[in-house]
């Protein structure tokens, strides 16, 4: 007799819950790879890779934690790890579909990563995002018109940089032009990755001897998909590396389109070479959106959940939220999920309560207290974070003031950095290393993850 165990069936109905409120694509690229362990203290859930973990901390955790406390209690918690990873590819991997070929003899990647096909009949990417579904407005009308340029076999841009903070759309531009070229040039070596798959990949191959291998494979590419660049400051070996990959696709009249938090002239420890091939094409600048925009967003993702969304609550929550689509994805999510759980229709007394959990953007953050909480978090004082002490804590404590001030504000480096007699160059190299620090999940990332959190929710920034 086999016996049912109580712990699968309740991860069952929370991937069930999961399901219901996520879009098809985030459930299957975010939701399916995942594995779980549900005990005493709550949900333990393992990624297969650390930017798949680092997602769901970020992007989904508000309906992870929705969906696993609805079943297993409010006291209930959820955990996000990362599973024993894989040693990594010498070279770029090629796409699941491909995987299974003679030829390359190479292991298919984790899902959830975007793979990179080195041959013109290797399967390509399901890319996750299109134009189709991006919205446009005055925000990002020059960003978008620029990167569907590089798309036609006889546009003028070949070389777009996309500069943006978090959660306004680089990373879905760079996949709506991946999938574009897929569909209209057929054939097309083409490729997608972060500064940090650069990173990793470029080391394995020094560690392995496979250097010129790993460049070679690059350097045949029609189309390079290369996000957050800023990753590789103060790495002059690896931009060595990039420089020369960016220059022999350029050469051969291929396309090349970076991403980045920082625009070219923000860059710091970065060969001059470099930024001027960053600089070599069209440079573009997405702000967030406005208020029309935030009103079509949010009723292109309550279609796509679907869920109906009144229009006095959609004018209502486009008129209380400032932040970025993340906000707007995560406060609509949050607010399907509660009428769902509650049976009731939409109305804009529930998305009142919603509003209550995120913050009112209609009031900039308040600084002083984002550094008097920044301060209380790390036990300091705040002449600390003015002074010249390079103590560890100091140094993290003013590297978190950076970092919230840029997610969170319109304010530029110069005027961040005023605030502590720095310079912006100094700004910049202080966001990157706590952004490194966090993408490693080491216990000091771990730990600054969880002190930004906690300032974001004491200071009413939750959401943005």
């Amino acid at each position: 007799m086999r016996y049912k165990n109580p712990m699968s069936e309740q991860w069952a109905k929370i991937r069930k819950n999961l399901e219901k409120i996520l879009t098809p694509g985030d459930f299957k690229v975010w939701i399916d790879p995942l594995s779980a362990q549900v005990d005493a203290a709550g949900l333990v859930l393992r990624a297969p890779h650390a930017y798949m973990a680092h997602v769901l901390g970020t992007r989904l955790r508000g309906s992870v934690e929705a969906c696993a406390r609805s079943v297993l209690g409010d006291r209930a918690r959820v955990d996000i790890r990362v599973a024993a990873p894989a040693p990594a590819p010498a070279a770029p991997s090629v796409s699941p579909d491909a995987a299974a070929a003679p030829r390359t003899g190479r292991a298919a990647p984790a899902p959830g990563v975007l793979p990179m096909p080195m041959a013109a009949n290797a399967s390509l990417p399901k890319w996750r995002f299109g134009f189709d579904d991006f919205v446009v407005g005055p925000s990002n009308t020059l960003a978008v018109a620029a990167a569907q340029d590089v798309c036609r076999a006889n546009g003028d841009v070949r070389t777009l940089f996309v500069n943006a903070t978090a959660g306004l759309g680089k990373t879905h531009l760079a996949q709506s032009v991946g999938q574009d070229i897929t569909r209209r040039m057929c054939g097309r070596r083409i490729a997608y990755m972060t500064g940090g798959d650069f990173a990793s990949r470029f080391i394995a191959a020094l560690k392995g001897g496979a250097l010129e291998n790993f460049k070679d494979d690059l350097r045949r590419l029609d189309v390079l998909l290369f996000e957050d660049v800023h990753f590789l400051q103060g790495k002059p070996k690896m931009q060595e590396t990039a420089l020369f990959v960016v220059k022999s696709i350029q050469e051969r009249g291929g396309r090349v389109v970076f991403t980045s938090s920082f625009s070219p002239r923000e860059l710091r420890k970065v060969d001059s070479q470099l930024v001027s091939q960053f600089c070599s094409g069209v440079p573009t600048h997405i702000d967030r959106p406005d208020r029309d925009m935030r009103r079509d967003i949010l009723m292109r993702k309550a279609a796509a959940i679907p869920v109906r969304l009144p229009e006095n609550v959609c004018d209502l929550l486009a008129g209380r939220l400032h932040g970025d689509v993340r906000q707007l994805e995560s406060c609509l999510g949050s607010l399907a999920f509660r009428a769902r759980t509650l049976q009731s229709e939409i109305t804009c007394d529930l998305a009142l309560e919603v509003l209550a959990d995120y913050a009112d953007a209609s009031d900039a953050p308040d600084l002083a207290a984002v550094i008097r909480l920044v301060c209380e978090s790390y036990g300091l004082e705040e002449s600390a974070l003015n002074s010249r002490s390079r103590r560890q804590e100091c140094v993290i404590g003013r590297n978190t003031v950076f970092y919230l001030a840029r997610k969170h504000t319109d304010m530029p480096l110069r005027e961040i950095g005023q605030l502590f007699n720095r310079r912006h160059s100094t700004v910049l190299e202080g966001i990157t290393s706590l952004e490194r620090e966090m993408s490693r999940k080491t216990s000091l990332g771990r730990q600054i993850g969880r002190a930004i959190a906690l300032v974001e929710k004491r200071a009413g920034l939750t959401g943005r």
